[in-house]
């Protein structure tokens, strides 16, 4: 019996898997996977797919979360400067620029064309490229190049 466990079973590393779901609280993170030779071990919660649930509660239930969020909002909008506000279609990775090292798609003061890539969000290794809805000059970029983004979160101001 011990062979067979030694061959085919594998060894769990409990303490490994508790040290990977203490690291999903501190980094905000869904999901993490280590590989060790042929030993994987992947760690995810289903609070990213259960988030979204409450985005898309009935109209009761979003009314009374409205004033709720009314304080944390009008706190946060005064830092944002006046205009359009880009908010990201999915979550995924934003990055400023088409490849490392490249220049970026847009910076603060440039001017930017309707439908013009502005940024590009990644998600599941497939690139979205995020348009200017309108013209205009940029007046904030929000996120870091390589910032993990969540849906509907601020990503550029154009104004």
């Amino acid at each position: 019996m011990n062979d067979k466990q030694e061959k085919g079973a594998m060894q769990v590393d409990v303490q490994l898997v508790r040290d990977l779901a203490a690291l999903l609280d501190d980094t905000n993170l869904t999901e993490i996977e280590v590989e060790d030779g042929d030993r994987k071990i992947r760690v995810a919660r289903k609070a990213a797919s259960a988030a979204p649930a409450p985005v898309y509660a009935p109209a009761p239930a979003a009314a009374p979360a409205a004033p709720a969020a009314a304080p944390a909002a009008a706190s946060a909008e005064p830092a944002l400067p006046s205009g359009t506000v880009v908010k990201s279609p999915i979550v995924g990775t934003a990055y400023l620029a088409a490849e490392p090292g490249a220049a970026p798609f847009a910076r603060v003061g440039t001017q930017v064309a309707a439908g013009e890539t502005i940024l590009i969000v990644e998600a599941m290794k497939v690139m979205n490229a995020i348009p200017a809805p309108s013209a205009g000059t940029v007046k904030a970029i929000l996120v870091d190049n390589g910032q993990p983004v969540e849906y509907d979160q601020p990503l550029i101001v154009i104004e």
